[in-house]
């Protein structure tokens, strides 16, 4: 059977596109370096005062709160957490102590244990 030369050249370009499918979808999943997840996670559940921990669930920081939202279920992308941490919402107070970059770290490291981005 004689071979087509598109097919020739679709099989070799295909390991390409996968490779580059691959990394956009790394890219658009959020996927964070190791320390910006483990500073994230140290904002979550220390840094923060009161410590974000202590009122919400966060399978990834071991967060077992039951007074705010559970973050697992409501998957919150950056942007909303980055708002309710400058702002607050309902009873959780705004988190004026935390600086723009703390602000977006832990937005960061939210949305992402939780899959939102």
């Amino acid at each position: 059977m004689l071979s087509h030369p598109f097919r020739r050249r679709a099989r070799g370009w295909r390991p390409g596109l996968a490779a580059l499918a691959a990394s956009l979808y790394a890219a658009c999943a959020g996927a964070a370096d190791p320390a910006s997840a483990e500073a994230g996670r140290v904002l979550f559940t220390k840094t923060a005062a009161p410590a974000c921990a202590v009122c919400h669930t966060l399978a990834d920081a071991g967060a077992t709160g039951a007074i705010g939202p559970n973050l697992d279920e409501l998957k919150p992308d950056a942007n909303r957490v980055a708002q309710a941490v400058r702002n607050g919402i309902g009873v959780m107070p705004a988190f004026e102590s935390l600086s723009d970059a703390d602000v977006q770290t832990l937005a960061e490291y939210v949305a992402n244990a939780t899959g939102a981005q």
